[in-house]
């Protein structure tokens, strides 16, 4: 009894003694106040910054990863912690260094503390969970932005009143010809999908170092304009860029797409899989035609020799329904196909003879092939469009334009196609296969960049169709060779879903349309509907005819036909 009432006691002795120390120490309005802040702060982020970084689909990366992976410096916590890349730490450090000594007001731990506040914003930009504490992440921002912005100074413009504040550190990396390997090497880096951080970073630096928000707009916007003219294909864009331009990018690939790239409303993804659709059945409508073409042509055949009933042909026809053939007929075609003079005519009796054979054969495999198409991506195909060669011959005219890719046009009345000049060097194919990429990620309407590049794609298939277009000013090649930009269009063919684009998808129909209106274009698909597709069936007539001359000429060589042939002519 002792026992019980001492712990009873002592359980009713504790709840006092920290009921008193929580009062004394616990702030409950300000517990409330911090609680409800943190969660005004987490929903108002969630609903205005959508994801902007991605990780690049494995249907591009597997196509050249050496454009999406980066090789000389990592920036941002995708690649943050390769081992190859622990080379450039120390220009990250220099340039960090380089600010805390710029201004000995500003210490480099403050501005780690100002990106500490924004985590949560920094965080909801990227697709990948980021398993950073939020201390390591404030650090690895706050470097990178460093780095970026010592190696953006360089390409700022020379009249720019904060140029003479503020230097960049790193000419080095580039001699007056902007052609040193380092330097586009990064250059290639910075502009990769998965190398990415917040642009906002970028302009919360230049702010502490300027103490003005005016001024760091002003060099920013300047150094991105300088950086869009060394990067971008296209040289020429209609309005510098603005401070309204640089706010909504989230980040230096962001403000590079959406700087190239003009605004369209395009049709929905349900449109787009309409599409994929029908040109799946549009296949197997032309398909159906091709078996028709060849089905009236054998009818026409067989009902104008049925009406014949002369002596050759009656011969010949009691040949065909004899015995012995039909006894023939009859054997498994497995031994017959083996024979050495029947291996040649095995495809077009098959598809003469055993039609049901095919199409159950093809019932059966159905189920699998549709459950093929589930398993894979679908294969965007390279757009149906003559080349640069095949249309000039037909009298089509290539003008170059200034005004981007909302200039591409075809005139019928003047047979003229407008592209937009496009230049082309070692670091184009980074800069196209990640606009691509970020289209492709980011994108929910048409996908018009990767539209233009499947233009690219099938109006150029060799160097003589990049040669025309370089000679017509629409290229710019500052590549080796002419091959070499082909291989490059050529190889840009890979996507990951289908899309229509109104205007492109306009030009692209009335070229063609032009182009098949052609005279000899139309003899050509004539020939190659009507020749050329029926090569089984003529081949296989061929044969017959081969054989039944083989057989009349051995029956003639047994039964004397000159003479029964002069016989029924004397007769008549």
């Amino acid at each position: 009894m002792s026992q019980f009432t001492t712990t009873k006691y002592t359980f009713s002795n504790i709840p006092m003694n920290v009921d008193s120390t929580l009062k004394s120490t616990f702030d409950e309005n300000g517990w409330v106040v911090r609680i409800s802040r943190k969660l005004d702060e987490e929903l108002e982020e969630e609903i205005e910054i959508p994801v902007s970084i991605f990780n690049v689909p494995k249907t591009l990366l597997n196509s050249h990863p050496i454009s999406y992976v980066p090789q000389q410096i990592a920036i941002g916590p995708y690649h943050y912690f390769s081992p190859e890349h622990y080379e450039m730490e120390r220009y990250k450090v220099a340039a960090a260094k380089k600010i805390q000594k710029e201004n000995q007001n500003l210490k480099f731990h403050h501005v780690v503390d100002q990106f500490k506040r924004h985590e949560q914003r920094i965080r909801a930009h990227y697709h990948r969970y980021l398993n950073l504490n939020g201390e390591t992440l404030a650090w690895m921002m706050a470097v990178d932005a460093s780095f970026l912005l010592e190696f953006l100074r360089i390409y700022a413009v020379k009249e720019s009143e904060v140029l003479t504040r503020i230097s960049s550190s790193m000419s080095h990396f580039i001699d007056v010809a902007g052609k040193k390997s380092a330097h586009n090497a990064i250059l290639r880096d910075i502009v990769m999908l998965e190398n990415q951080i917040p642009l906002f970073l970028l302009r919360k630096v230049l702010e502490f170092q300027l103490s003005s928000l005016d001024l760091a707009d002003e060099l920013l916007i300047s150094m991105l304009t300088g950086f869009y003219e060394e990067i971008s294909p296209f040289k020429a864009i209609g309005e510098s860029p603005n401070l309204e331009v640089m706010t909504k990018s989230a980040h230096l690939l962001d403000f590079l797409y959406h700087t190239i790239v003009p605004k369209f409303e395009g049709p929905s993804g349900e449109a787009e899989i309409d599409q994929e659709h029908d040109e799946v059945k549009e296949g197997e409508e032309h398909s159906s035609q091709k078996s028709s073409h060849v089905k009236k042509l054998l009818d026409m055949v067989w009902n104008a020799l049925s009406k014949l009933d002369c002596g050759p042909v009656r011969m010949i026809k009691s040949i065909l329904l004899s015995k012995p053939i039909e006894v023939i007929l009859k054997l498994p075609w497995t031994i017959i196909s083996t024979f050495p003079g029947l291996r040649l005519l095995k495809q077009p009796i098959e598809n003469l003879f055993f039609p049901l054979n095919k199409e159950e054969g093809k019932a059966e495999n159905e189920n699998s092939k549709a459950g093929e198409k589930f398993e894979k991506p679908p294969l965007v195909e390279e757009i149906i469009i003559p080349s640069v060669t095949e249309l000039s011959k037909a009298g089509v005219r290539f003008v170059p334009t200034h005004a981007g890719i909302s200039s591409i046009n075809f005139d019928v009345k003047t047979k003229t196609f407008y592209l937009p000049v496009v230049c082309l060097d070692v670091n184009s194919e980074v800069v196209l296969r990640n606009l691509v990429a970020y289209e492709a990620c980011n994108g929910s309407g048409p996908l018009v960049f990767t539209r233009y590049t499947e233009l690219m794609n099938g109006t150029i298939d060799t160097g003589e169709d990049v040669k025309f277009l370089r000679e017509k000013g629409i290229i710019v090649n500052h590549l080796k060779r002419d091959e070499e930009v082909a291989k490059l269009w050529n190889g840009m063919s890979k996507s990951i879903r289908l899309t229509k684009v109104e205007l492109l998808d306009k030009a692209i129909g009335d070229v063609n349309k032009y182009y098949n209106g052609k005279f000899i274009v139309k003899f050509k698909k004539f020939v190659t509907r009507y020749v050329f597709e029926s090569w089984k069936f003529l081949t296989f007539f061929a044969a017959i005819l081969m054989l039944l001359l083989m057989s009349v000429q051995a029956l003639c060589s047994v039964y004397s036909c000159p003479r029964i042939f002069n016989r029924v002519q004397n007769f008549q």
